[in-house]
C-alpha cells in the first residue's frame, strides 16, 4: 500500500509535468478540491466524454442527447429534495481541527473491527448509526462516537465538536439589482435537466418507451471531505442517462444496464478484474434497487459509476411542485391487449463521474518500467499507457534532423494525417529524448523521418507500448494509425 500512495503522488506530479493536470490559480497558492486541465488533459477528457456519448446517443436507437442549463428554476432543486435534504452531517476534532462525514467516520471503524473479527460490534455499529441518521439525531450519533471511543486518525483524541450539517449546494443570486434579486443554486447534478425537460424531449423526438435521455456538463457540490485529488472536487464533470421505462419492468432494465455499463467500461481498457460491483444495502426512499460499479483506485475500493432505479419519484415530484401533468400516453398497451392510458414512467439511471473515469484511466495508463539491455546495463521510462482510441495526440511526426529535407516530408505527412487524428510535430533534440517524451505524454505512435525515407518512402514508425520498431512505406502511415484507434 505504501507503493502504491508513492506511485499515487508520482501520477500527480506527472500530471502536472506534462500538461495534463495542474491546481487551480495555483499563481494565488491554489484553490482546495479545484482543479483545471491542461492541453494534454482537456483532450484525454474530450475523447472519454466522446466515446461515452458516441455509445449512448449514436449506437442506441433510443437515447438521444440534450445539454441543459446550470441554472434552473429554484423550485427545481424544492421538488428534488436538494434544498432540505442535501446536506451531510459532519464533525471536527477539536485537538485536529480535522473534519469528518460521520458515517464516513463510523464506517471506517466499523470495517476495523470486522477485520479484527469483531463482527457484532461491526453490525451494531451501523445498526445504531442507520436508525440514528433516519431520525436525524445527532446527538446519539456523536453519543456512539464517543461510547465506542472512535478517534481521530491525525491526533488520536476523541475530543469531538457537536454533529452538524452542512449544505452541499453553491447558491447565487439572480437579478439586475440585489434588492430585486432571487437566489438560485449551481446544480448539484445534472439529472434534473433531463427530468424537466421530459415533455420537450419525448414530444418533438416523438420517442417511445423505453427511451433514455443523456447528458453530460458540469456539476457542482460544496464538498466538506474533498480529497483524492480529482476523485472529489468542488466543480466535476457528470455523464448520465436517464432510462424511462414502464411500471414493471424496472428492475429488467435495470439489470440490463448494470451489465452493459460494466461492459462499456472493459471496452475502454479497464481490466475486469479491477471493476465489482457493489449493490446498495441502505436505499434511497424513491429507489427499488442501486449500486456501484467500483474501481480499485491506488487508494482502494471505490464508487466509479452508479446504477439506480428511481421508481417514478423525479417526474412525480416535479409534477406536484410545477402543476403540470407529465405523463406518457402508452398506445402499444393497446396492441399488446393491456389496459392503455396515461401513466408516470419509472426510472433507471446511469451516472457516471468523468473526472473519476478520467483518474481511472490516467491511474491504469501510468506506468514506471524499467529493464536491463543486451549490454548487460538498465534502463528506465515513464509512460502512460493510454488506450489508443482516446490518447490526446495519436502521433508524434520526427523528422530526424532539422535539414537535408526531412522536415519538409514530416510536414508534409503532418498536413495529411491531422485532419484525421490529433499530431505532434517535433524536431528538437536526439530521437532518444523525444521517443521519451512521447512516452510520458502517452502518444501510441512515433513516425521518423530520415535519409533513408528520401530514397525508398519509408518511415520508422515506433509502438509506445512495446518500443518496437518497423519500417513501413510513407504512404501507409495514415491508413494504419486509423485502424489501430477505429
Amino acid at each position: 500500500m505504501v507503493n502504491e500512495a508513492n506511485n499515487f503522488q508520482e501520477l500527480i506530479s506527472h500530471c502536472k509535468e506534462y500538461g495534463y493536470i495542474f491546481q487551480s490559480s495555483e499563481i494565488y497558492d491554489g484553490l482546495a478540491a479545484v482543479y483545471d486541465y491542461g492541453q494534454n488533459g482537456a483532450q484525454l477528457k474530450k475523447n472519454i466524454r466522446d466515446q461515452w456519448w458516441k455509445s449512448m446517443t449514436q449506437l442506441h436507437d433510443n437515447i438521444v442527447g440534450i445539454d441543459a442549463a446550470i441554472f434552473m428554476h429554484p423550485t427545481t432543486w424544492k421538488a428534488s429534495g436538494h434544498v432540505d435534504n442535501f446536506s451531510d452531517p459532519m464533525i471536527d476534532n477539536k485537538d485536529s481541527n480535522k473534519r469528518y462525514r460521520v458515517d464516513h467516520l463510523i464506517e471506517g471503524f466499523a470495517e476495523e473491527q470486522l477485520a479484527a473479527g469483531n463482527n457484532h460490534l461491526a453490525e451494531e455499529l451501523l445498526t445504531s448509526l442507520d436508525t440514528l441518521l433516519a431520525s436525524n439525531d445527532y446527538a446519539g450519533v456523536k453519543k456512539l462516537i464517543e461510547d465506542n471511543k472512535i478517534k481521530c486518525a491525525i491526533s488520536k483524541t476523541c475530543n469531538w465538536t457537536e454533529v452538524r450539517e452542512f449544505n452541499l449546494m453553491f447558491n447565487t443570486q439572480i437579478g439586475s439589482v440585489a434588492e430585486e434579486s432571487e437566489t438560485i443554486y449551481l446544480r448539484p447534478e445534472t439529472a434534473q435537466g433531463i427530468f424537466i425537460n421530459f415533455l420537450n424531449v419525448q414530444k418533438t423526438g416523438r420517442m417511445k418507451i423505453p427511451f433514455g435521455i443523456a447528458q453530460t456538463g458540469k456539476a457542482f457540490r460544496n464538498e466538506i471531505v474533498a480529497r483524492q485529488f480529482i476523485f472529489r472536487m468542488r466543480e466535476f464533470e457528470q455523464m448520465e442517462m436517464q432510462f424511462f421505462v414502464r411500471p414493471g419492468s424496472q428492475i429488467e432494465w435495470y439489470s440490463y444496464w448494470k451489465d452493459a455499463r460494466k461492459k462499456w467500461h472493459e471496452s475502454m481498457g479497464i481490466p475486469a478484474e479491477k471493476l465489482r460491483f457493489h449493490d446498495h444495502v441502505k436505499l434511497a426512499h424513491y429507489a427499488d434497487a442501486a449500486l456501484d460499479i467500483e474501481f480499485e483506485f491506488p487508494f482502494g475500493w471505490k464508487e466509479l459509476e452508479g446504477i439506480h432505479s428511481r421508481t417514478d419519484f423525479d417526474l412525480k415530484q416535479h409534477q406536484e411542485y410545477s402543476k403540470k401533468k407529465i405523463q406518457y400516453f402508452d398506445n402499444d398497451l393497446n396492441e399488446e391487449g393491456k389496459p392503455f392510458g396515461n401513466y408516470t414512467p419509472f426510472v433507471v439511471e446511469t451516472s457516471v463521474g468523468l473526472d473519476r473515469l478520467f483518474l481511472t484511466i490516467i491511474s491504469l495508463a501510468y506506468k514506471n518500467e524499467t529493464w536491463t539491455k543486451e549490454d548487460g546495463t538498465e534502463d528506465s521510462r515513464v509512460v502512460l499507457k493510454i488506450p489508443a482510441k482516446i490518447a490526446p495526440t495519436k502521433l508524434a511526426i520526427l523528422p530526424l534532423l532539422k535539414k537535408d529535407g526531412l522536415p519538409e516530408i514530416a510536414k508534409e505527412l503532418m498536413h495529411d494525417c491531422k485532419q484525421s487524428f490529433h499530431c505532434f510535430y517535433e524536431e528538437k533534440d536526439a530521437i532518444g529524448k523525444r521517443y521519451r517524451r512521447m512516452d510520458a505524454i502517452g502518444t501510441p505512435f512515433c513516425v521518423t523521418i530520415d535519409h533513408q525515407t528520401k530514397e525508398d518512402n519509408t518511415v520508422t514508425i515506433r509502438y509506445r507500448d512495446t518500443m518496437q520498431q518497423e519500417r513501413i512505406a510513407l504512404s501507409n502511415v495514415k491508413r494504419l494509425v486509423m485502424e489501430k484507434i477505429s
